[in-house]
Order: C-alpha cells, then sequence, then structure tokens
C-alpha cells in the first residue's frame, strides 16, 4: 500500500484532494496536515511514498518543507501545489528537487497521472537502492592482511577525489573490485561505471567503443553511436588491460583525459565529457614504454595515483576467510549444504601455489564443495585441488 501525505492549508482543497486520492485507488493510504510545520514532523515519524504540498502556507512554507525533508528522507518525492501566483516558485522548486507540481483547483487526469508517475518513480529509486547494494556484495574485498588492509585504506583516501588511478597486479588477483570499490566510494556513485575490456575489443574497433562513431564512418555503421566515455558521463569509466590498447586508440584517450572532449569516430565536432578514469593493467607498463608499445604520456597522466594488488601467493593469510567466503557464496548459488573445511584441509590450501590467484582458488572451492566429504579433508584437498 503506497502512502501519501497531503499538505494544504486550505481546508476545501485538502479535504478534495484527500478525496480524489482515497477513491481512486484502494491501495492509497492518504493522511494529511494542515501547514508545513505539521507535515514535516509527521513526515519525521512516519514512512510516506509521496507528498503532495502547497507552496504557500503559515509556519513553514512548502519550500521549507521541501527542503528540510530532502535532508532527512531524500528519496520521497514532492509533488508541489501551486496558485496562479506561485507557478514561478513551483518550477524552482523543481530544481531543489521536486518531482512535479500541479496547479489549483486540480485538474483530476493531471493529478492522478502526476501521482502515479511520481509513485513509479519512488519504486524505482528503492529498485535501484536495492540493487547497488547487491553491487556492493558483489564486489566485497574479502581480506585482513596488511595489503589489502593498505589497499583498503588507500581506497578511502582516493575514492572522494577525481584523482586518476591505474591499479596494476597479476590477473585473477581482483583489480576490477578495487576500481568498483573506488566508484561506489566516491561521489560519482550514483552516475554509471562503464567498463571496457581492452584485450576482448579487436585493435580496429576499440576507437568506435570507446568515443563512438556517426552513420557511415565504416561499413557497418548504420547509425550514430555513442561511445563509452558519453555513457560513463559524470561517472566513472573502468579501462580494464589497458595495456593491451593500441598506440592510436592510446592517443585519442589522451586527448580526452587532457581537454575532456571526445571525438566519434568519424566526426570532427568534440563532444564534452566529464568522466573519472580508472584504469587497469597485468602489464608492467614501463616495459611497455620502453619497447614503444605505450605513450610515457599517457602513463604519467593514468598513473596519478596507483594500486598494486598483491598475488594469492603474497596474502596466504587471507586464504582462511577467502575459502569461508566462497563456500558461504557457492553453496548458496548452487543450491547445496553448506560445507565446512577442516584445519588441515586449509592449511594445505594455503601450502598450494596459486598462479591463477583468487579465479583459481574459488574454482577450486566449488570444486570441492562439490566433490569433497561432508566435511572438505586434507585429502579431498589433495584429490580434487591438485593442478
Amino acid at each position: 500500500m503506497s502512502k501519501i501525505l497531503v499538505i494544504e492549508d486550505e481546508a476545501a482543497i485538502r479535504r478534495v484532494l484527500v478525496k480524489i486520492l482515497s477513491e481512486e485507488n484502494d491501495a492509497y493510504k492518504v493522511l494529511e496536515a494542515e501547514d508545513g510545520l505539521a507535515g514535516v514532523e509527521l513526515i519525521k515519524k512516519e514512512d510516506f511514498d509521496l507528498v503532495l504540498c502547497d507552496i504557500k502556507m503559515p509556519k513553514m512554507d512548502g519550500v521549507e518543507v521541501l527542503e528540510a525533508t530532502k535532508k532527512v528522507k531524500p528519496e520521497i518525492p514532492f509533488v508541489m501545489i501551486s496558485g496562479h501566483g506561485d507557478l514561478d516558485t513551483a518550477v524552482n522548486t523543481m530544481r531543489l528537487g521536486a518531482f512535479d507540481y500541479i496547479s489549483k483547483p486540480p485538474d483530476l487526469n493531471r493529478l492522478l497521472n502526476t501521482v502515479r508517475n511520481a509513485l513509479d518513480r519512488k519504486e524505482l529509486v528503492v529498485e535501484n537502492k536495492m540493487l547497488k547494494k547487491k553491487v556492493g556484495k558483489k564486489y566485497e574485498m574479502i581480506g585482513e592482511s596488511d595489503a589489502i588492509a593498505q589497499i583498503k585504506d588507500m581506497i578511502e583516501k582516493v575514492a572522494t577525489t577525481d584523482a586518476r588511478v591505474l591499479i596494476t597486479g597479476p590477473n585473477g588477483t581482483g583489480k576490477e573490485l578495487v576500481a568498483h570499490w573506488l566508484h561506489e566510494k566516491s561521489e560519482r556513485s550514483k552516475n554509471p561505471m562503464i567498463e571496457v575490456n581492452c584485450a576482448a575489443i579487436p585493435s580496429e574497433l576499440i576507437e568506435s567503443e570507446l568515443f563512438g562513431h556517426v552513420k557511415g564512418a565504416f561499413t557497418s555503421a548504420n547509425k550514430d553511436r555513442a561511445g563509452k566515455f558519453e555513457a560513463a558521463n559524470g561517472g566513472t569509466i573502468f579501462l580494464d588491460e589497458i595495456g593491451d590498447m593500441s598506440l592510436s586508440a592510446q592517443a585519442k584517450v589522451l586527448r580526452a583525459l587532457q581537454e575532456s572532449r571526445v571525438q566519434r569516430v568519424g566526426s570532427d565536432k568534440d563532444i564534452k565529457v566529464d568522466v573519472r578514469v580508472v584504469a587497469a593493467t597485468n602489464k608492467d607498463l614501463k616495459k611497455e614504454i620502453a619497447d614503444g608499445k605505450f605513450r610515457e604520456d599517457l602513463y604519467h597522466r593514468l598513473a596519478v595515483i596507483l594500486i598494486k594488488v598483491p598475488a594469492l601467493n603474497d596474502r596466504r593469510e587471507d586464504i582462511p576467510l577467502l575459502v569461508d567466503h566462497f563456500s558461504k557464496k557457492i553453496a548458496s548459488e548452487q543450491g547445496i549444504a553448506l560445507k565446512s573445511f577442516s584445519d588441515k584441509a586449509i592449511k594445505k590450501l594455503q601450502d598450494y601455489d596459486w598462479t591463477g590467484n583468487i579465479r583459481e582458488l574459488r574454482n577450486v572451492i566449488e570444486r570441492l564443495i562439490i566433490l569433497g566429504g561432508a566435511e572438505v579433508s586434507e585429502e579431498d584437498v589433495k584429490l580434487f585441488a591438485s593442478k
């Protein structure tokens, strides 16, 4: 049931609004407040899905009610009720975060459509928040070793800035986790994080992927298409495996970083973009520079902050925590009973040479969960985790 609050000092209009909403939908529970101050008190005490709020009221006007609510419950959509002389103010309230406004006397269809749209928007906001929590859990960083503690500390210091970050480390160590945490803890987290695997895109298509193209730019360009930099506007672009990017694409990325502008392939029109760039590589970029495969000027643009993710062999003390984390996750995903690991099994896993890092460990844990005994033993590890 959707709970709606009507804040209106004119009793006749307030009664009309409450009557219309109550009769329109049995799923609407409508409460009322006779002035702004009373409305704010109700908002603090109860959870509302929508507020209809008059602009001109005694004690506290609608603009003040909107501003006060946005500080404590910013997700509640507001529909402002405006008299003829309040239209300019009503439009200004939308800049302050109001969803919409309706004029007095309210048109029935306009009112009901606005209410339905506002409630749909609230539902979408809630779904996005739930999705964001799931995403956060998906990219959880597991570990208490000194190396992981240092990375977490670095993320806390760097995330709230717009400084570019270069993440290095072997394959399978979780570089993308660091990138996601940098985004989720930043002011840009409400906007998209766009991931680009530079190694997975053919060199002849990488520029189109990053910067977009116009119709006719090449044989298969049947229509204009925005690139990843445009899609990430206001948010973060994560250039994974940037060491595999062609030199021509590197030159264009350098220009985008220098000027905050991109050009679609086949166009000479500049498009302004506001993105934070986080890059990652498993290569030694200084060696790549010496070999003429990577631009030194781009390296220095990207590597404002360097974060090195250690190999699993360098943080073996985190393996018990990782085993516990992956065991619960895999058992849940597979719909099977959770299994424990004996101390000797854990010790055996800690003694392995993890050339595939975290990715390899997760695969081995999945194998042991499926094939091992009720309690995974050292013998299970020897049998099913062998290289």
